[in-house]
């Protein structure tokens, strides 16, 4: 698909996702684009996935917001941003009653920020975004990041056995 691209989708600088988001797809993601790097001679940087649905809501209107998107297992990632972009709180995986006392602004995004607003109930904006990296140009560069740690927003589901431990 890469070589199918413009130029054969060469590129002076790539920017990717660390997550949260899928664990596979974070991998993936993760692992192609060091590797295209390292190919072409050109820097990766990477981006919190609930920056880039955080940029995509101000575009238009700079404002202050939480973000709400699928976690799993029941649960929201959830981070608050203040109106300068700035991240007021890390990234966290909550149970839905966790997520609403967590949910600092008046505008939620996200693919859960309706569900975050209607379990709030109180008249809060709730703007349906999914992360969509055709919009990573919004992304400030000083938000981007050069450690390409993965982002995963809570613990790993597999547990040691106990002998191990």
């Amino acid at each position: 698909m890469i070589a199918e691209l413009p130029h054969k989708g060469r590129a002076d600088r790539i920017v990717v996702s660390l997550g949260p988001g899928s664990f596979t797809g974070v991998r993936i993601g993760l692992a192609a684009a060091r590797a295209l790097g390292l190919a072409w001679g050109a820097p990766v940087l990477g981006y919190p996935t609930l920056e880039l649905v955080r940029a995509r809501s101000v575009e238009a209107q700079p404002r202050a917001v939480t973000v709400c998107m699928n976690g799993g297992h029941g649960e929201f990632f959830v981070q608050n941003f203040a109106a300068d972009g700035s991240a007021q709180d890390a990234v966290r995986s909550l149970p839905p009653a966790d997520a609403a006392k967590a949910a600092k602004h008046e505008v939620i995004v996200g693919n859960k920020a309706k569900e975050l607003a209607d379990f709030l109930g109180d008249g809060r904006l709730a703007l349906d975004l999914l992360p969509d990296a055709n919009y990573a140009h919004l992304i400030h560069d000083v938000r981007l990041i050069s450690d390409l740690t993965p982002i995963y927003g809570r613990g790993p589901d597999a547990k040691l056995p106990e002998r191990r431990r």
